[in-house]
């Protein structure tokens, strides 16, 4: 049974249910109201009866069945023998053990409503009224209130089938969508969601999910393309040099060298782009814990220092808390330092600055270009300047990862008296 019937059914067994109980509480008020009515007429004939010489039988059955009194009366002494219907029950209220009951009674076929009190004077009086009206009006009301039920249901059944049609046309909108989707792998389909109900809602997410489908795609066919360019050419210089070994090799034995340093260059160099290649590719989920960062920072100075002794760090660093996976943080704060060692020169300072939560490095290279600067973190995005220095090009686009899978920022700007300044913004706990 698809979605729009099993709704359907249900509204229309909710407005089913409302109509039945609606016809019956609306016949059990009107057959109250009428009894009602019935035994406030026994009472009042009760109470304007005067006891006398009314007969010594308890009913006279053919009074009954006469249209002339609209009540029948009967008077009834304690030292009377009683005979009829509840005799016990009567003779205990002419007895005073009982007080005054009603009853419903058929007598010679016709039924009848009866009323038995004490009068007074060791009498009691049993008055009966047809309630042949009463079940005749009760009938024609129970046909009239099922055939509104009947009419209220079917009429129900048809509007919130109409009124399904209409509310379930952006699911099935949906479903066409996510089929399509799921069928051709187009990710360029959209939803047309109007208003701001829980459905336009659903398509806003389902669209939004698509787009960040879309963008993922996307990102992900660039980093294919960027990473088979980057990968063919140490891939293309590595086979030419070991065809050349193949070969025999240079016969000079400084060339032998030259060629058997370059291998290992080209080797360290394919290994560093496939580790970033591989850390940028990372999604999985890892465990976020409480890090100092000035220490981790700290750490990632002295590994600095120790690579590249011929660059001088500073460091003035704010004790900060922050919420994040060490070893991420770890990798962005050392490809900082790095990018910082690799365009200094020999002998220059490299300042390092931790405070309110925002990492600074600034280095005094030859800095970056106005127009580069909105690329810088890109991946593989190389300025002119660096396209001969050694890197994959990937180490401050793992940096931006980072910063954002954390919640911050990167920016990069030139730095007062020359050289670059890149920032790294984490929100700090304390």
């Amino acid at each position: 049974m698809s979605f729009r019937r099993r709704l359907t059914l249900s509204c229309g067994v909710a407005v089913a249910f409302v109509a039945v109980l609606g016809c019956v509480l609306a016949y059990w008020a009107v057959r109250t109201t009428l009894r009602a009515e019935i035994d406030a007429a026994l009472e009042r004939e009760v109470a304007q009866r005067v006891p006398g010489e009314m007969g010594a039988t308890l009913i006279r059955r053919a009074d009954l069945l006469t249209e002339a009194p609209p009540a029948f009366v009967t008077e009834i002494r304690r030292t009377q023998p009683i005979v009829g219907p509840d005799e016990e029950l009567m003779r205990a209220v002419a007895e005073g053990r009982e007080g005054p009951f009603f009853a419903d009674r058929e007598i010679d076929g016709v039924h009848v409503r009866v009323h038995v009190a004490q009068a007074g004077d060791g009498m009691t009086l049993f008055v009966a009224r047809p309630l042949t009206e009463v079940d005749s009006a009760l009938a024609r009301l129970r046909i009239a209130l099922g055939v509104l039920a009947a009419a209220g249901i079917a009429l129900a059944v048809v509007l919130s089938r109409l009124a399904m049609r209409a509310a379930a046309r952006p699911v099935s909108e949906l479903t066409t969508t996510a089929e399509h989707v799921a069928s051709t792998r187009d990710l360029t389909r959209r939803i047309d969601a109007h208003g701001d109900d829980e459905i336009a809602r659903l398509a806003t997410a389902f669209n939004t999910m698509l787009e960040a489908l879309e963008r993922s795609q996307r990102a992900q066919k660039q980093l294919v393309a960027d990473a088979s360019h980057e990968l063919r050419t140490p891939l293309t210089s590595l086979r030419t040099n070991l065809e050349v070994l193949a070969r025999g090799g240079p016969p000079d034995a400084t060339d032998r060298e030259r060629l058997r340093a370059d291998l290992v260059a080209q080797l360290e160099e394919l290994t560093g782009l496939v580790g970033d290649l591989t850390e940028l590719a990372r999604d999985e989920e890892l465990e976020i814990e409480d890090v100092r960062l000035d220490m981790l920072v700290e750490g990632a100075v002295e590994r600095a220092r120790r690579h590249a002794p011929h660059i001088t760090y500073t460091t003035e660093l704010e004790p900060t808390l922050i919420n994040g996976v060490p070893s991420r943080l770890d990798r962005a704060v050392g490809n900082l330092l790095d990018n910082a060692a690799k365009y200094s020169p020999a002998g220059s300072v490299v300042d390092v600055r931790l405070r309110d939560g925002e990492l600074t490095v600034r280095d005094r290279g030859p800095g970056i270009p106005a127009a580069d600067l909105p690329h810088v973190f890109d991946r593989f995005y190389r300025a002119d300047a660096a396209r001969g220095r050694p890197g994959s090009g990937l180490g401050l686009a793992i940096v931006r990862q980072v910063a954002e899978t954390h919640g911050g920022t990167v920016a990069a700007e030139a730095a007062d008296g020359g050289g670059a300044l890149l920032r790294l913004r984490l929100s700090a706990t304390s």
